[in-house]
């Protein structure tokens, strides 16, 4: 067989799990977190730019596999992400991801990246920079409700962009709380694990939930909200998963991502489909309020939207320039013909 060299045009810079973890480090996770949330605050900015569509979702009893692709005009981007709550019990992870983006003008594609690891600093990312906006002054106390894959990141992203100097540890299953107490351990912050979720919201002016159940579920009951808090619910993502007890929508304020995904997906899938909201990007332009009050409960309904997605591949893209934390995959066919792509395929025929 004839072996054909690829041209530059056939390659594509593709970012692996193992090249993602070296730039965490190559970067530093704090710093890498700050820069996400950088990115992904300037995209809400000029949000009215981009193509927005609900993610494409292919649900079954198990889990969801969901396609989330956006453009801003010059760049398109997509992610391709499942949830399968169940796939812990088979030692598999419950989400994973990878993503795309393309010029616009030709089509070709110029970065692929694994997302499992991008997607889990994205969201953090997105949190914290979030919080910036919503959570009380001077908050430095994080009650973090389920330990699985994700808390880690949420607790750095806090510590890195809102100041948090306190996290307060609570899952269903103590192992989780142990794995993640361990693993941020030594990392700057105070870290307390608590037994309850009560327990957990002691004195935390932050209060994140993210549980992976895909059912209707009440991690947070109306009592244990007081007034002031900032609630960061991001475990909601699909539809018959919730995590809030009606009452709690009801007397705080509510803040998303895009509405017309997460009336289907989020918190408010339990609220009228006209219950009042307010979109994130209006309040980062400043046409919208956030906070207005010490007293006063903000909700950030977390679902995940696209933009975010191609925030991060934006970020990743621009930051393994000049490094080897990629390899060029010969992904695209190019012919010395573009209309010869019969004669390219004949060509590499065994002799």
């Amino acid at each position: 067989m004839t072996t054909l060299t690829p041209s530059e045009k056939a390659l594509v810079p593709f970012v692996s799990v193992d090249n993602m973890m070296k730039l965490v480090h190559h970067i530093g996770i704090e710093p890498m977190l700050r820069g996400l949330a950088d990115y992904i605050e300037a995209d809400f900015r000029r949000w009215e730019l981009f193509d927005k569509t609900p993610r494409i979702a292919s649900h079954s009893a198990e889990g969801v596999i969901e396609l989330m692709p956006t453009s801003d005009g010059e760049v398109y981007g997509f992610k391709y992400v499942n949830g399968h709550p169940k796939n812990t019990a088979d030692g598999l992870q419950t989400v994973t991801a990878f993503g795309l983006l393309a010029n616009v003008d030709n089509g070709y594609p110029v970065l692929l990246s694994e997302m499992t690891v991008l997607t889990a600093l994205r969201t953090a990312a997105t949190s914290a920079m979030v919080a910036k906006y919503l959570a009380p002054k001077g908050a430095d106390t994080m009650a973090m409700i389920g330990n699985g894959a994700q808390s880690e990141f949420q607790s750095m992203a806090m510590k890195a962009i809102c100041g948090i100097k306190t996290v307060r540890l609570y899952d269903t299953d103590p192992a989780a709380t142990a794995k993640a107490a361990r693993n941020l351990t030594g990392l700057g912050l105070n870290v307390v694990a608590c037994t309850s979720a009560e327990e957990s919201m002691e004195g935390a002016q932050i209060i994140t939930t993210c549980t992976a159940d895909k059912q209707y579920a009440t991690i947070l009951t109306d009592n244990m909200v007081g007034a002031g808090v900032h609630i960061n619910a991001i475990g909601g993502d699909c539809p018959g998963k919730t995590e809030l007890a009606p009452a709690i929508l009801h007397r705080a304020d509510i803040f998303v991502e895009y509405p017309e995904q997460t009336r289907i997906e989020g918190e408010i899938q339990q609220l009228d489909a006209d219950h009042p909201v307010t979109q994130m990007w209006e309040v980062i332009n400043g046409t919208a309020k956030g906070r207005t009050s010490s007293e006063q409960i903000t909700l950030f309904d977390s679902v995940g939207f696209a933009i975010e997605d191609f925030s991060a591949l934006r970020y990743v893209r621009d930051n393994i320039n000049g490094t080897d934390l990629f390899i060029d995959l010969d992904l695209l066919a190019d012919p010395d013909d573009p209309r010869d792509l019969f004669g390219m395929v004949q060509r590499a025929a065994p002799a």
